[in-house]
């Protein structure tokens, strides 16, 4: 905005000690009378309607409605862009925290898993060593290693068992197919017994860790 100002002062005004500040005047180029010249303030708004008129007076009702949900429509495009923000700022963090705890949950399942191992081992060592003393004896003395294996063997289910595994597929059990795999039938006096077992099989409790493979009796 300009403001126009009397006369620029020369020395006569401030002659023996006049004030330096003179009312601006301003002379109607028409009537030739002199009138105060008034300031137009300067003044800044954030107020869209007062914006609006100043920059298009004269401005119709229906124009200034469009004007007015155009600016509505800025500003809320504006919000929405910064809500954006905030939600990738958001889903950054999470992917982050997301990422830190995958890490620390495969490190606490290795180390249950090395520990479930380093258990097992020990429980285990102990057989190792009947197995060590029965080959031991078996020169001196074959016939001991039956008796000695048959130790090792019931301490190794005694191991299996502390470990919550369950023996299942012995001779004169029903067949289940759940638990048992039948490599043979034979001719039998009941349908469905196991008559032989090839390889015991162990279960935990309603899952099945190793099939037992047996040979199943059928009457004739």
């Amino acid at each position: 905005m300009f403001r126009r100002r009397g006369k620029p002062m020369t020395d006569d005004h401030t002659k023996n000690g006049a004030s330096t500040e003179t009312d601006p005047k301003t002379i109607d180029a028409q009537t030739g009378e002199v009138q105060a010249d008034l300031d137009v303030p300067e003044t800044d708004t954030d107020n869209l309607e007062e914006d609006v008129d100043t920059a298009f007076p004269g401005m119709d009702e229906n124009m200034f409605g469009q004007v007015q949900e155009m600016m509505a429509r800025l500003q809320k495009a504006d919000e929405l862009e910064q809500e954006n923000t905030d939600l990738k700022l958001k889903l950054s963090r999470l992917a982050t925290d997301f990422e830190g705890y995958r890490t620390r949950t495969q490190q606490d399942v290795a180390a249950a898993q090395g520990q479930g191992i380093s258990k097992a081992a020990e429980a285990l060592m102990p057989v190792y060593d009947d197995i060590d003393r029965a080959l031991s004896m078996v020169s001196d003395d074959p016939a001991k290693l039956v008796p000695g294996m048959q130790a090792v063997q019931g301490k190794v289910l005694g191991v299996f068992a502390g470990l919550g595994l369950e023996a299942t597929g012995k001779v004169g059990e029903a067949f289940d197919p759940q638990w048992h795999e039948a490599l043979q039938v034979v001719q039998g006096d009941e349908d469905d017994v196991i008559v032989q077992v090839y390889q015991l099989g162990f279960r935990m409790g309603d899952r099945l860790v190793r099939p037992a493979r047996v040979v199943v009796s059928r009457k004739g």
